[in-house]
């Protein structure tokens, strides 16, 4: 399972997740593995023509699920935000442009002497334009840290992404085995109706004979009604499953099918062995969980805020250079500007802020403490999770044991029950009461199948089983 899940995964997400791939081309793309656009958003996945394995259906939810399409786009927003943070120390290159026309009655005019006519000191129309770059150079530690934290942005939102595909095929996996569980519950209330009705044609044939009382059809008549319900329950909790896994795996329901939706399965409850010890669950839970890497690396993050915030205490230097054209202030001519360029330094510090700084630090710090006890907090829930689910394992892994043989002699005692009953030495109570064991038996028996598939599973997802996602440099 973990390798199909990996190569799975490294199909699916490695050009989608880690990289900027072009769209692919609706008329080559697959219908259950790749994604059309339709107006710019993916198309739904077409319904599927025959019954889906389980391997299937997680495929399905790593391309399509609805969860996973979202948190997709939240690792292209951490792109984004990484960007904006690497961008602080990167060059900036930019262009400045004006025109102006001034009222003549608002520019001053100076006679220098009685009868000479007035000298106007600026013409009624000017520009200028400039090009203008800037290099960060200093600011305290923060330009570095800001390099950092782009990384670990990215780090971050894909350990999240994978906790969430984590999640989302432990979900997939738990929906699987509910839709086989009810599958199995409706061949055993079927199988158990098959019996009731059999015996209740039998008692009425004994009764026809007068070998039986009235009693004793009464009694059948009603085993026989008592069991229907079960049947219900059974196939409208399969209509429920049903529906909970397409909408898991990202199928739009066809439009006009009714309750019993048309999502067949192919594969039967089964016991997959698992002897996966304690401690070897422990250690790759600690190593593989992406909770714990998510929270380690968002620990990180609060450091460099911690670095950023302190930068304030420090001036900033950064070196500018410049290209400019502007109309000359005596001449009307606009066609004949002045050039030229210019080079310099900037530095600007902010040596005292009424506790602006102090107070940013303070709050970074306590963010950071915060993230620190996460950490050891998380872990510690972890390793709960992991003995619990271990422990459930055990214990579904002991039922379906001491459930092995049970249907086998539940049958047998049937048998026997009905043996006895023609021969007259054996009465219609315990051919009933072996029909409800033999009944009871195999739904016990599904039902831990079931329990013991969602037990692995689970404790597959408590140890970190699963995706692995790497940051591509």
């Amino acid at each position: 399972m973990k390798h199909a899940l990996l190569l799975a995964a490294c199909a699916s997400f490695a050009a989608a997740v880690l990289q900027a791939d072009p769209v692919p081309d609706p008329a080559e793309a697959s219908d259950n593995t790749r994604a059309s656009v339709i107006a710019g958003k993916p198309a739904q996945p077409s319904w599927p023509a025959t019954p889906l394995t389980r391997d299937q259906c997680l495929d399905l939810a790593l391309t399509w699920n609805a969860s996973l399409l979202k948190g997709r786009q939240d690792i292209q927003e951490s792109h984004g935000i990484a960007l904006q943070q690497g961008s602080a120390r990167l060059p900036r290159l930019g262009v400045t442009g004006a025109y102006n026309k001034i009222d003549e009655g608002k520019i001053e005019k100076v006679a220098f002497a009685p009868g000479t006519a007035p000298v106007a000191f600026a013409n009624d129309q000017n520009w200028n334009a400039t090009i203008n770059a800037s290099q960060p150079l200093f600011a305290g530690g923060k330009l570095r840290s800001a390099a950092r934290s782009s990384k670990l942005t990215k780090e971050a939102a894909l350990a999240n992404y994978q906790t969430l595909v984590a999640s989302t095929l432990l979900d997939v996996r738990v929906a699987y085995d509910d839709v086989l569980l009810a599958t199995e519950q409706i061949a055993v209330q079927e199988a158990s109706i098959k019996l009731l009705e059999q015996e209740l044609a039998d008692t009425r044939r004994r009764f026809d004979a007068g070998t039986v009382p009235r009693f004793n059809v009464l009694r059948a008549e009603v085993e026989l009604a008592n069991s229907k319900p079960r049947l219900i329950r059974a196939r409208n909790a399969l209509r429920i499953a049903r529906n909970n896994l397409a909408v898991l795996l990202g199928f739009n329901v066809p439009r006009g099918a009714d309750q019993d939706i048309p999502l067949q399965t192919a594969d039967k409850l089964a016991a997959v062995p698992s002897d996966v010890g304690l401690q070897d669950a422990l250690a790759a839970a600690i190593a593989n969980r992406p909770e714990l890497a998510a929270l380690r690396t968002a620990e990180k993050l609060r450091d460099e805020e911690v670095i950023q915030a302190r930068a304030d205490y420090y001036p900033e230097l950064a070196a500018v250079a410049g290209y400019g054209w502007q109309s000359k202030n005596f001449n009307r001519d606009l066609s004949s500007p002045l050039d030229g360029w210019n080079v310099g330094a900037q530095l600007s510090w902010n040596f005292w802020d009424a506790g602006l700084t102090k107070g940013k630090v303070q709050a970074a710090k306590a963010r950071r403490t915060k993230a620190h006890i996460d950490v050891d907090d998380t872990a510690r829930r972890i390793e709960l999770e992991v003995r619990t689910a271990h422990s459930n394992l055990i214990e579904a892994r002991e039922v379906l044991e001491s459930q092995s043989k049970v249907i086998e002699q539940a049958e047998e005692a049937l048998r026997l029950s009905v043996a006895r009953s023609d021969a007259g030495t054996g009465t219609q109570l315990d051919v009933l009461s072996a029909q409800t064991a033999l009944t009871e038996a195999r739904n016990t028996y599904s039902v831990a199948l079931r329990d013991f598939s969602v037990a692995r599973a689970r404790l597959d997802r408590a140890m970190g089983d699963g995706v692995k996602l790497t940051v591509s440099r």
